[in-house]
């Protein structure tokens, strides 16, 4: 049976949220809202478990290779974006905190500050897929070292081709972060995100903290080979 949808009270100078018909009150809708978007995240999760299992099975066969192919990628891009999304990160959490406590003015530069972030991030990896891409470290039919001595290692193509699918997926992730982030910042804008509507900001949230904590992990296993 379903219910009447209803209007919940929001804070002076903000727009009241209008609670789903099919749900019974707010704390319902949130709460179906978050399961549902856990289980979204364990389907993530699940991806790149694939993923780093398919690395690591490869990186024992072809350990050599794989060390040589880390040597490959620049540490200091891969630490400068592992700062940048660690930033964006804390600049998230504070945006879900002054959602919160319905302070628009520092919620709103809180979210364009994790999207500037997420703009950097995809600016150094356009720099570093540039380069390799110049040196002949494509992945499949891309992959044509302009380096002899790394002709000799069987097995290095593997590594590109998972650092590629790896930080490829992941790249999109967070494009498709920067895509809901501004839709965040475009409504709380209007003032439809605050303590008594703060949802969308910490689902949100959610998946981007999965985000940082996914190059966590790739960071080390590809920059870091050992």
């Amino acid at each position: 049976m379903s219910h009447a949808g209803h209007t919940v009270p929001a804070p002076a100078g903000f727009v009241p949220h209008t609670v789903a018909h099919h749900f019974e009150s707010q704390e319902q809708e949130y709460q179906s809202a978050k399961l549902g978007f856990w289980l979204f995240l364990v389907t993530e999760i699940l991806l790149f478990g694939g993923l780093f299992v398919a690395y690591f099975y490869y990186h024992t066969v072809h350990h050599d290779a794989f060390s040589i192919g880390g040597k490959q990628l620049s540490w200091k891009l891969g630490t400068t974006n592992t700062a940048v999304l660690l930033f964006s990160s804390f600049t998230m959490a504070m945006g879900v905190r002054s959602a919160q406590l319905s302070q628009k003015k520092a919620m709103l530069t809180y979210l364009v500050l994790t999207f500037l972030c997420a703009c950097g991030f995809l600016v150094v990896k356009y720099f570093e897929y540039s380069a390799k891409i110049d040196h002949g470290l494509g992945a499949g039919s891309m992959f044509h070292p302009h380096d002899p001595q790394l002709l000799g290692y069987e097995g290095l193509s593997m590594f590109f081709a998972l650092y590629w699918t790896m930080t490829g997926i992941h790249g999109f992730h967070v494009l498709c972060g920067m895509v809901v982030i501004a839709w965040l910042i475009w409504r709380g804008a209007k003032g439809e995100l605050h303590a008594k509507h703060y949802m969308p900001v910490d689902i949100v949230g959610l998946y981007w903290h999965l985000v940082d904590l996914i190059w966590i992990f790739l960071f080390p296993l590809l920059y870091l080979v050992p």
